[in-house]
């Protein structure tokens, strides 16, 4: 009861005070009252908590205001909702101690990755640090959380020889068109089933894209990529928009799904391992840092708005790494 006395008093007098004053309030509250016995009343004196799935909904607001994708929204819509089935109390009120033991708790139960504990953490993080730019609670109870360290696994990236493998076993200019123009641009599987004819340049090499967060930029292709796209296009006799379509009719525009499975069939037909188009684009970061391109460069090649996740993409060649070192150092 004297908790929620304390937090009640402290909302209220978020809009006259700073962070620093609203702590020094509640530690004078707490110690005063502590000598005080306060009975429950019928009607609480000030009005309730505001309700979880109501806060969700303005959080989730917030987000497409920001410009987050649905695919992104539904994604934090999930993850909260089930932490709030798990905390059954109003979210104004969950303490740092709840928020680790849910964690805790649901990697024992999933027994899922360090690195999926980390993204529930960020999107905790990003919930309750809107509570607390809105007024609602005073400190974020996330802010002493920190950062899930996970190990961190060298990815693969395609060979040349694993790249004209691909290419010498498409068997059809669509498929040879659609891993040429993966690897050239290093575009992600979305952007290129979103691609349609009017946005690609021939004369120019270059087509935009729709990122994340629907964030435009333009991507550059190569002469072979060019050769290859233009056979693909002019063998066609539909009429759909859509850069890449189905083989058969009613040539319906191909979906991320189509995409990967194509991929994944050709690498098992040509024993290559398993191909996924994501690879595609971590190989083109990779080749380009080692070639030499400046990573900020890099950075909007791939569309990141952060240059840490180019890094994470891109694995540098411990040769290159060694042939530097004798350049600079030795």
């Amino acid at each position: 009861m004297k908790e929620q006395i304390i937090n009640d008093v402290l909302r209220a007098m978020q809009g006259a005070l700073n962070n620093s004053q609203l702590r020094m309030l509640k530690d004078t509250l707490s110690i005063l009252l502590m000598a005080v016995s306060i009975l429950p009343t019928e009607e609480p004196l000030i009005s309730k908590d505001p309700d979880n799935q109501e806060l969700l909904r303005k959080f989730l607001d917030a987000k497409r205001v920001e410009g987050c994708s649905e695919k992104t929204i539904h994604y934090y819509e999930n993850t909260l909702k089930k932490m709030f089935s798990e905390i059954k109390k109003p979210m104004v009120q969950v303490k740092t101690d709840e928020l680790r033991t849910y964690l805790a708790d649901y990697r024992k139960r999933t027994n899922c990755s360090k690195g999926n504990i980390d993204n529930l953490r960020r999107i905790f993080s990003s919930f309750f640090s809107w509570l607390e730019d809105e007024d609602l609670i005073l400190k974020s109870p996330v802010r002493r959380i920190h950062k899930v360290r996970s190990e961190k696994q060298v990815k693969e990236t395609y060979s040349d020889e694993t790249m004209e493998t691909l290419r010498d076993g498409c068997t059809c200019l669509r498929d040879l068109a659609m891993i040429d123009l993966l690897s050239s641009t290093g575009i992600r599987v979305s952007e290129l089933v979103g691609l349609n004819r009017a946005d690609v340049d021939f004369d120019g090499r270059e087509c935009v894209v729709f990122g994340k967060g629907s964030k435009e930029r333009p991507v550059y292709f190569d002469a072979r990529t060019k050769v290859h796209l233009k056979n693909y296009l002019n063998s066609r006799t539909d009429d759909n928009p859509a850069l890449f379509v189905t083989l058969q009719k009613p040539h319906d525009r191909l979906e991320i799904s189509g995409v990967e499975i194509r991929v994944r069939e050709l690498g098992r037909k040509l024993g290559v391992g398993r191909v996924h188009p994501h690879k595609f684009r971590r190989t083109l970061a990779t080749r380009a840092i080692d070639k030499g391109m400046p990573v900020e460069q890099v950075q909007k090649l791939l569309g990141h708005s952060k240059i840490e996740t180019t890094m994470e993409y891109a694995m540098v060649d411990q040769t290159n790494v060694k042939a530097s070192h004798q350049k600079y150092l030795s």
